[in-house]
This record gives C-alpha cells, structure tokens and sequence, in this order.
C-alpha cells in the first residue's frame, strides 16, 4: 500500500521543516544549557519564547483528529509531522505536541465534562498549562495494570485518593496544573479490569507531595520530567470522576493507543538525526589512512541504519492506517509490533552514531546520549518489550488453535 502524504500535509510538512531549520535547530544548544542549568523544577525560556512563533505559523496541535480543537488530521496524516518533529526534543512541546500532555488532552476531549474542558483542557490547547498522567507505581510491577494499588474511595460527594506513583511525566513542571490519577475504586471486583478508574486531581490540592525529579540515564529534565509524587489523603469533587467508576482500564487502552505511535513517530525522526550525524561525521574524519566513511564497517552500518528505519516507518504508517480505518482496539497487534520495534531500531541506529563519533559521542556535545536514553526508556514507557512481545505471541497461537 502507497502512503504518500496528500498536498495538505506536503504544505504542512515543508512549513513544519522551515520552522524546525529556523528556529528548533539553531536553539537546540540553548535549550540543553536551559535544561541542565535550571533542572526539571523550572520552565525553560527557549520554549515559551518559540510557543507564541510555532501557534501563529499555524504549526499548533497537529496531533488532535478533531478539527475543532486540532488540525483535523488523521493519524496516518500526522505521522510523518510527528517524525520531523520527534528529530528534536525541543521540539515537540513547542508545537503543543508533547507527551504526555498529547495523551491527556485526547482523554479530556473524549471523555471529559464542559466544566473539565473549560478549566484544563481549553488552557491545555493554548499551551498555557501542562499536565500528568499518574500511573506507573514503585512498589508493584506496573507492566500489568491490574497490580496498581492506589486508592480512589468515595466519600459523600468527594472521593479520596490515596497513592505513590512515579515516572509521572511533567510532574515537576510548575506549569503541570491536572493530573489524570488511576487507582482502584472497587478492589474485590472479580473483573480485574473494573477495579480501576481514572479521576481528575489538580497538583495544588491538599495531599499531593512532588516528591523528587527522576532521572533518566542521568539526564534531568530532558529527555523527560521523570517524577515521584505522593497522594495522601487527597479530596477531589466526585464530579472529577472520568467516564465513571470501573473505566479506568477502558480509558487507560485507548489512551496508550495513540500515545504509543506518537513515541514511535517520533523515534523514526530521532534515527534519521542519528543517521544523519554518523555520516557527516564518518566523512569527517580519517582513521588508518582513509575516512571512518570508506571503512567497510562503517557504510555496514550506516547500510543497515537505512534499512531499519525505512522498515520501522512502513510498518509504523501500516499501524497508523490501521488506527484510521479499523480503530485503535483492532490495531492492537500493529501498534504492539511498533512497540517493540522502533525504539529498539532506534537505539540500534542511535549506538552506531554514538560509536561513530568516537569518545566524543559519549559527551553530551552531539547529542546523542540524551537521544541514546529516551530511546532505552521508550522499551519500558508505555509498556515494557516483554508485554507486547507475549500478547503478540499469544495472537499468533490462537491462529492455530
């Protein structure tokens, strides 16, 4: 099957790709020194500086499908905006495009109440707030969703929510005004996948503690705004309530439908930069006599880089036009297939580069460490391997059965 862009996303493309050479590219040293320098409890100038240029290029919120709040793209069109997006991680928040901010605002769209989208989803779409998505645990293995032990219990016209939670994205951020919180409303439900719900808490409620930012591979701040936050005793109107009691799991599947091809788009546009840095640096540099570029190890794996990335993207486009036409819950098998093999594709490509460039790709000079850490992370985010390796292997059985 052809996946030729049409000519909106060609025009959408080509503006996205003037921008990104104009103003992401030559800020991205800055934005690396922001973050280093202020740490992931602070907001980084660079991006609030470049918000206000990327919304009114017409470049804002390309990835929500409904044209009344987004571009109206499907996400077959979306796909190759997000690659050239995802070479930066400057970036994606500048065009109101980050996770898991992206996530959040499709659960308020969908399942949100008017009040719930006047008081955080409408300042989400203007870029003037961020979000959270607490989900993950330290003390169960949050790979199965079943194990998660925090609680929801309802009080009168409040619910009180009780819970640890970590690797919460953006939770340092003082922008991050919403969490979107899963705990258990009903415990002893035989249905393991009715436990579970999803409720609304604000970050300045009474009992939420951001305990620490995480760091990833070391990094703080980017590739991500890791952290532990503590939910004690915390009291929310019942109305918060997302969808209602036992749909956390429901909302939970959808949500991760998009949110992980959005992580493999943007890991295709991160190996293309990779690719792109180990060649020009291969022709760079002589080592025994000729360029890193003319040894035969070097065109082997700069040969295989391009093979895995253009696989990795046709079979990416495939699980997006499968989204788009049989629906997130029938795609499963294709978005699962992405999972495992585009972050893995990308840090294949990614450790090429870095070995490519020496000592020097260790450093954070070429920025390939920060790219090499998201990467890694991204076979655990949203899922290990492992999970979407034995659903997979599982399906294929029950061809047989």
């Amino acid at each position: 099957m052809a996946f030729d862009p049409s000519p909106k996303v060609q025009d959408l493309q080509k503006r996205l790709t003037a921008f990104m050479d104009e103003y992401i590219y030559p800020n991205e040293k800055r934005h690396s020194d922001e973050a280093e320098a202020l740490g992931a409890w602070k907001v980084y100038p660079v991006i609030e500086e470049l918000k206000p240029k990327a919304r009114a290029a017409g470049l804002w919120n390309l990835f929500l499908p409904e044209s009344k709040h987004g571009a109206g793209l499907t996400n077959l069109e979306y796909a190759p905006l997000c690659e050239i997006m995802g070479r930066s991680f400057l970036a994606p928040e500048v065009f109101n495009c980050s996770a898991p901010d992206t996530g959040n605002m499709e659960v308020l769209a969908r399942y949100g109440t008017p009040e719930h989208q006047e008081r955080w989803l409408k300042p989400l779409l203007a870029g003037e707030i961020r979000s959270c998505f607490a989900m993950t645990e330290p003390k169960v293995a949050s790979s199965d969703a079943t194990n998660i032990e925090s609680s929801i219990r309802r009080d009168g016209d409040e619910y009180v929510i009780n819970g640890h939670k970590w690797y919460t994205t953006n939770a340092t951020d003082p922008r991050c005004k919403i969490a979107i919180f899963m705990g258990k409303t009903d415990p002893d439900n035989p249905d393991r996948h009715k436990q579970q719900s999803m409720i609304l808490v604000p970050m300045d409620a009474p009992g939420v503690k951001v305990v620490r930012p995480l760091p990833v591979f070391g990094f703080y701040g980017l590739p991500d705004r890791a952290s532990e936050v503590l939910f004690e005793n915390v009291r929310v109107p019942a109305s918060n309530m997302l969808l209602g009691e036992g749909r956390g799991f429901e909302i939970a599947q959808g949500r991760l439908g998009p949110g992980r091809i959005h992580h493999c788009m943007r890991q295709i546009g991160l190996a293309e930069r990779a690719l792109e840095r180990m060649c020009r640096r291969a022709r760079e540099r002589v080592a025994f006599g000729k360029r890193v570029s003319e040894q035969g190890v070097t065109l082997e794996r700069i040969a295989e880089s391009r093979i895995m990335i253009e696989q990795a993207r046709l079979l990416t486009l495939n699980a997006a036009h499968r989204m788009d036409t049989v629906g997130n819950k029938v795609a499963k098998t294709e978005i699962a297939m992405i999972k495992v093999a585009v972050p893995t594709m990308a840090g294949k490509v990614i450790d090429w580069a870095i070995q490519a460039h020496g000592g020097g790709g260790t450093s954070n000079d070429f920025g390939l460490t920060v790219a090499y850490a998201m990467s890694r992370a991204l076979r655990l985010a949203d899922g290990p391997d492992e999970v979407h390796r034995e659903q997979l292997g599982k399906r294929e059985l029950r061809k047989y059965a």
